[in-house]
């Protein structure tokens, strides 16, 4: 793991925390390889109920490095990776927010100030989002000529619609946690003060579920997305036999009948 993400583990909470904070955590290469390598792994792990994202300091992620775009800009064009080359290396990288999207376990990105460009489009990855109230969020694009990667159009789209998503594309307005809250960005902003304490119960009480029906209930969610309601239907059929026959299922039918709270396991 690089020094530029730190992991840890506790509780069947896996947290891993963007680490340049004089840079407002921009992403490297570096960076990028390190949340790749860390989202695949934590994605088939057992132990994992719950992967956190965030940034460390007072920052989430600043999106792409600039300064490095500049300094990439200014290198001979002769020595520059092709075309190709190029974009078959943004896909690549950008296949953690399709990480993030689509394990079969719940992740959290907990924003404690600025997200802006790529970095925004992580944190719209994962399945909910706390955000301090004066957090800063930015699709910041515009603002150097580019147009958006690691998923972030899809996710603005879903979450508030194409014509609002269009305004924030194009505009790059920042808008506090507080305003994303309101919009339905992000799921629930709080006191800069609090986040941590919101956030780690947020964390507790995802962990704490069971593990395997949320990984079917987000495939029905992505199957809605785009299906029939003959698609959804037949997909949650499938989930919810599939579902019905784990540990969690029948330790919580059986709590139900005897009235008592279940404790869910991930199996």
């Amino acid at each position: 793991m690089s020094s530029q993400v730190i992991e840890s583990f506790a509780d069947g909470i896996a947290t891993l925390t963007m680490n340049r904070p004089e840079a407002r955590n921009a992403l490297t290469g570096e960076m990028q390889g390190a949340l790749l390598e860390a989202a695949r792994r934590l994605a088939v792990d057992p132990k994992v109920r719950l992967v956190v994202v965030t940034g460390a300091g007072n920052a989430f992620c600043a999106g792409g490095d600039v300064k490095g775009f500049v300094a990439s800009n200014a290198g001979d064009p002769a020595e520059a990776a092709s075309f190709d080359d190029r974009v078959n290396a943004l896909r690549a990288g950008s296949e953690l927010s399709r990480l993030l999207h689509d394990m079969p376990k719940p992740t959290l990105a907990v924003i404690p100030g600025a997200a802006a460009g790529a970095g925004l489009s992580i944190a719209l990855a994962c399945d909910l989002r706390i955000a301090a109230n004066e957090a800063k969020l930015t699709t910041a694009f515009s603002k150097i000529g580019a147009s958006g990667d690691f998923g972030g159009s899809y996710f603005l789209t879903q979450l508030v619609g194409p014509a609002k998503a269009r305004e924030l594309y194009f505009t790059a307005d920042v808008i506090s946690g507080a305003e994303a809250a309101r919009l339905g960005i992000v799921s629930k902003a709080v006191p800069g003060a609090e986040l941590e304490q919101e956030a780690g119960a947020l964390a507790r009480r995802l962990a704490g579920l069971p593990t395997v029906a949320l990984g079917y209930i987000k495939r029905n969610i992505s199957v809605a997305e785009h299906g029939s309601l003959v698609d959804v239907l037949d997909t949650e059929a499938i989930h919810m036999v599939r579902s019905m026959a784990t540990e969690d299922h029948k330790a919580a039918a059986l709590a139900f009948v005897e009235k008592r709270p279940p404790v869910f396991r991930g199996r």
